[in-house]
């Protein structure tokens, strides 16, 4: 029976819900790099819903964690793991901004481009840059989903990153240990 339970369960996968519009070829790219990542199928569907009620005026940033709850809410019920893709600039109330945020061993994660442009730093634009970064990013917050916590390893793709060169620094895998962890965790689903 579990294995019967674990086949529909992989037939769900992972989702990603998509807000603003995100280049074809960059979806594409990124759907491919998170079944290598993760093993399981991904899904595409369209963000559906105003964000403009999360927009805090105060900061001039949306509210992650009312985003994520949302994301979970309304998108995560026919996945395994769901994650929001966004192109706003996203805070939780204890930090500045953040480049994503997932529920730790839970159902859903966001992300967003924003933060990750060089020319919010008053560097020209890179696109293969902005690229790696944010599939960093989302594999990071699908890692935390999954169950795995921070890593130490420099270039370990959940090595924490508070910015954009914490990223540059990392590759966009899982360091051994990470990696026996999700498997342990997939392993288990």
């Amino acid at each position: 029976m579990r294995n019967l339970n674990t086949k529909l369960l992989k037939e769900k996968g992972i989702t990603l819900v998509v807000q603003g519009k995100f280049e074809k070829r960059v979806l594409d790219q990124l759907i491919w790099d998170i079944e290598i990542a993760f093993g399981w199928p991904v899904s595409l569907v369209p963000f559906t819903h105003d964000i403009l009620p999360y927009f805090d005026a105060a900061r001039k940033q949306y509210d992650a964690n009312r985003l994520l709850d949302l994301v979970y809410r309304e998108y995560s019920a026919n996945s395994v793991k769901t994650i929001g893709l966004f192109q706003v600039d996203l805070f939780i109330p204890i930090l500045t901004y953040i480049f994503g945020q997932a529920q730790h061993n839970g159902s859903t994660g966001i992300a967003s481009l924003y933060r990750l442009r060089n020319q919010q730093y008053g560097i020209k634009g890179n696109e293969r840059i902005l690229y790696d970064r944010f599939r960093k990013v989302v594999i990071h917050e699908l890692g935390h989903a999954f169950g795995l916590i921070h890593c130490h390893v420099p270039v370990c793709v959940m090595r924490p990153g508070t910015y954009v060169e914490d990223i540059d620094q990392k590759k966009s895998q899982f360091c051994n240990k990470c990696r026996e962890q999700l498997e342990s965790s997939l392993a288990s689903i």
